[in-house]
C-alpha cells in the first residue's frame, strides 16, 4: 500500500492539471465571447454606415417641426453610462481580491446605473414629438436607440446572473469565468454608445 508521502506527486499533477483544464476552458470561453463581440459590432457598424449615408443624401433629415434633438438629458445619460465602466472595472477587482462585498457593491452600483439610462432613455422616447414611423431619421433613430438599449438591457441581466452567482458558496474560487465576459460585453455597450451618441446628438 502506498504511503501519502508516495501520493502526493500524484495528488499535486492531478491538482495541475485539474487547473490548466479550468484555464483552458476560460480562455476559450472569453475567445468565443470576442468572437461574439465582433460579430456585433459588424451589424452596428453596418448601422452606422447607413445612418451616415442616409444623412447626407437626404434633403429633409428631419420630420416636419423638428429641427433636432435636445442634448441636456442624454449628455447626462452618457456620463452615467459611461461612468459605469470604471464601475464595473472596481467590482472586477475587488472580485479578484476575493472580496466579495466590496464586488457585489461596486456590481450592483453599475447595474443601477445601466437602469438610470434606460429609463432617461424611455422618458426621452415619450416626451419626442416623432415616431418610428416618422420618415428615415424616425426610423433609424429608434432603431438605433433601442438597438441599444436592448443591449444594455441584456447587460443588466446578465450582471444580475452573476451577481447572483456570488452568494454561491465558492462559486467564485476557481475562477471569475462569466463576469469577465459580462463586464466585457458592458464596455462594448458603452463604446457604442459613444458613437451613437455623437452621430445622433453632436453632429446635428
Amino acid at each position: 500500500m502506498e504511503s501519502s508521502l508516495d501520493q502526493a506527486p500524484a495528488i499535486a499533477h492531478a491538482h495541475a492539471h485539474a487547473a490548466e483544464h479550468t484555464h483552458d476552458e476560460a480562455g476559450n470561453a472569453l475567445f468565443g465571447f470576442i468572437v461574439f463581440l465582433l460579430s456585433e459590432s459588424v451589424i452596428f457598424l453596418s448601422f452606422f454606415v447607413s445612418y451616415f449615408l442616409y444623412k447626407i443624401t437626404t434633403s429633409d433629415w428631419y420630420p416636419d417641426g423638428v429641427t433636432g434633438l435636445a442634448t441636456r438629458e442624454p449628455l447626462i445619460n452618457t456620463i452615467v453610462l459611461v461612468s459605469s465602466s470604471f464601475v464595473i472595472f472596481i467590482a472586477e477587482r475587488f472580485l479578484h481580491k476575493r472580496n466579495l462585498w466590496g464586488f457585489r457593491v461596486f456590481w450592483l452600483l453599475t447595474m443601477a446605473m445601466g437602469a438610470y439610462f434606460l429609463l432617461g432613455q424611455a422618458k426621452e422616447w415619450s416626451e419626442l414629438p416623432f415616431g418610428f414611423t416618422s420618415g428615415l431619421f424616425g426610423g433609424t433613430f429608434y432603431l438605433l436607440t433601442g438597438f441599444h438599449g436592448l443591449h444594455v438591457l441584456t447587460g443588466i441581466l446578465l450582471q444580475g446572473l452573476m451577481l447572483i452567482r456570488s452568494f454561491i458558496p465558492g462559486n467564485y474560487d476557481k475562477g471569475t469565468v462569466g463576469v469577465e465576459e459580462t463586464s466585457l460585453f458592458w464596455h462594448f455597450v458603452d463604446v457604442i454608445w459613444i458613437v451613437l451618441f455623437i452621430l445622433l446628438y453632436v453632429w446635428q
